[in-house]
């Protein structure tokens, strides 16, 4: 009894109140909606995001005297000449070097055997010619089964092709009214809330706030650091600098772990192309230079209001939104995070300050 008493006085605490309640199944229902619908409403959801994004320029416009139509008309060109250009300028070019990177994996490949050779001489007590015999068949089954990947996936995307055909017309097309009519269907959506939403409305503030902060943060660091990744390896002459310059670019979506992993191919691709030498250590130095800065001043600087949240959290938000909604949960990672954050710091204090507040 006394267990259920706890149990019933800790409902009535916390979820008394009929707007507190309305808050949780709002949260429930938009996740269940991602889970089950995800899959089919990935335009529409991608083209929310777009248009989230694009707000900022069309505020700009409108105050320097555009009408509402013509900020949007204006906004909305700028996003098409922007994404013609990523599809005829930066694809083709990652491409080209997508393709010459695997027509060079197999000499790659014998130059690490032979690096693996050597090992077991130089350093008889950590490895023996088993040990090294077994990974270099390793690392060629591994090499080869990627091979067989891309094949397969280039076969199989065939069938794709018509649905991005698809995608690449409707996205612009979302973008474009959800630009146009982004203010009209929010006012709808308010009219059928509950007219008592104090606490849904701080939750709502705090995080919209802190989602444009972060989403618009984080595209320009991602397009800082691939550019800067881009110009440095271009000039120091590494293969493959606009393939690296995409990866470190969108390893800043992953805090803590994209940097780790995308160090692997900087340094494996500087190291088959010039050994352990002095443009090997240069481009390393760059490199380390270039996501010193990323974190000790670009972050700070695209982040002012700094999200307060424990690197443990962050990571535990990357792995579990990851494996729910692939990338775009890793992207969203910290404003979901945060998001649950502010919900329940402001749930206790929101009841009661419901019960109290006048409505507004």
């Amino acid at each position: 009894m006394s267990m259920m008493r706890l149990i019933r006085s800790w409902v009535d605490e916390y979820f008394s109140d009929e707007e507190a309640l309305f808050l949780l199944l709002l949260l429930i229902a938009g996740f269940v909606v991602v889970l089950t619908l995800g899959t089919i409403l990935a335009p529409a959801i991608g083209s929310v995001i777009l248009a989230y994004l694009l707000q900022g320029p069309m505020q700009g416009l409108k105050k320097r005297g555009l009408s509402h139509l013509a900020a949007s008309i204006s906004v909305f060109m700028l996003f098409i000449v922007l994404c013609l250009g990523f599809l005829f300028i930066i694809i083709p070019s990652v491409w080209s070097q997508v393709t010459q990177l695997f027509s060079e994996l197999p000499k790659m490949l014998d130059k690490g055997q032979q690096l693996l050779i050597v090992l077991p001489e130089r350093y008889p007590q950590i490895f023996s010619e088993d040990q090294i015999q077994a990974l270099g068949a390793t690392i060629a089954e591994e090499i080869g089964r990627i091979g067989q990947v891309a094949v397969t996936f280039s076969l199989s995307s065939l069938p794709n092709i018509v649905a991005i055909l698809i995608y690449a017309v409707l996205v612009p097309l979302l973008v474009f009214f959800f630009l146009k009519d982004g203010s009209m269907m929010t006012k709808w959506w308010v009219s059928i809330m509950p007219t008592k939403r104090v606490l849904i409305g701080k939750v709502w503030l705090e995080m919209d706030q802190q989602f444009a902060n972060y989403i618009r943060g984080k595209v320009v660091e991602i397009g800082v650091v691939g550019f800067v990744t881009y110009v440095s390896f271009a000039i120091m002459g590494i293969q493959y600098a606009a393939l690296l310059a995409i990866l470190v670019g969108l390893s800043v979506v992953i805090p803590y772990i994209g940097a780790a992993v995308v160090t692997i191919p900087v340094v494996l691709i500087a190291y088959f192309q010039w050994g352990i030498s002095s443009d090997f250590y240069y481009l390393v130095a760059v490199y380390f230079i270039i996501q010193a800065l990323d974190g000790n001043v670009l972050v700070p600087l695209l982040f002012s209001e700094a999200v307060n949240l424990h690197p443990v959290v962050i990571i535990l938000a990357v792995l579990v939104f990851g494996g729910l909604w692939g990338l775009w949960g890793v992207f969203f990672a910290i404003p979901l995070a945060t998001l649950f954050k502010a919900v329940i710091t402001a749930w206790p204090k929101g009841v009661k300050a419901a019960q109290a507040e006048p409505l507004k």
